[in-house]
């Protein structure tokens, strides 16, 4: 059954009554338009398969590099859009249908294994026989999915005003190459105050937060084509090698490896044919944000 990413799933996938619900997409996202932020009881797992798809939940950004998912617990509001061409499966989870899933908001690396069911899971009858073979492929997808590893691709957003206002101002000014003091000072807080309070609330420093910050949006520009010198300096490095050493630092390996190895894509179709675009332009689905939590 060819079943693709649709603009009612929010009414429609609770009102299915099986434990999962899968669904995939190819097609050509805008960048910069988001979907509307929506939420439904079964849990959603989105995984991509080639392009980034970005997240928003209340207290955090997420973003989902190629051979990623996110997690979103069900009930979570959430929206999502797309950078570039994006190839997805969505699968929706019904709350109770394992334990050890994760309950808040998280992104999860994607093995071969896990990566194989996914696409079969797409092929599944909407309503599968759950005593049957396809009950039990889904059965070994949810066990997959409750020891799936998680990755930090998130940059929390705290609940103050004032902080939220500081993140809002390092966003739109990602070089800015102020001092702490001067930022803090910017949000009317001194720098102790904003430590604290960072500490508090997410559980990182000043830098920490900064640099996941220019984490994320350096994926977004290098998986949608642009070069790592202009990517740096575009985040206020003053040469490539010092973002190259700052990104392997945070994510364990240099962005290009770091793409290159999530770039080799497995087709969502079986089929010998390419794939035909799924999505009309401007055409969303869903995804969030939060702190990486299991």
């Amino acid at each position: 059954m060819d079943r693709t990413l649709r603009g009612d799933w929010s009414s429609y996938v609770d009102e299915v009554p099986r434990d999962l619900v899968a669904a995939s997409g190819v097609g050509s996202l805008e960048s910069i338009e988001q979907s509307k932020r929506h939420r439904h009881d079964k849990a959603q797992l989105l995984y991509s398969a080639r392009g980034v798809i970005n997240c928003e939940v209340e207290d955090g950004v997420w973003i989902v590099p190629p051979q990623c998912a996110i997690w979103i617990p069900g009930g979570l509001p959430h929206a999502a859009f797309g950078s570039g061409e994006v190839e997805c499966i969505c699968l929706f989870v019904a709350p109770d249908a394992a334990a050890d899933l994760p309950v808040t908001c998280c992104t999860i690396a994607i093995s071969d294994l896990l990566r194989h069911l996914l696409i079969r899971a797409s092929e599944l009858p909407e309503r599968y026989d759950v005593d049957g073979p396809d009950g039990r492929i889904v059965a070994v997808i949810l066990d997959e999915l409750a020891k799936a590893p998680v990755e930090q691709l998130c940059l929390p957003i705290p609940s103050d005003p004032r902080l939220k206002q500081l993140a809002e101002l390092l966003v739109s000014s990602p070089a800015d190459h102020a001092t702490v003091a001067e930022w803090a000072g910017r949000v009317a807080l001194s720098e102790r105050s904003l430590s604290r309070m960072l500490m508090d609330e997410i559980g990182m420093s000043f830098g920490h937060w900064r640099r996941q910050l220019h984490v994320i949006l350096a994926l977004r520009r290098l998986s949608a084509g642009e070069t790592v010198q202009t990517v740096a300096l575009d985040l206020g490095y003053e040469s490539a090698s010092s973002f190259v050493t700052m990104f392997r630092k945070m994510v364990g390996k240099p962005p290009i490896r770091y793409l290159v190895e999530r770039q080799t894509s497995v087709p969502l179709s079986r089929s010998d044919s390419p794939p035909k675009p799924r999505f009309r332009r401007h055409t969303h689905i869903a995804v969030s944000r939060a702190r990486p939590s299991r």
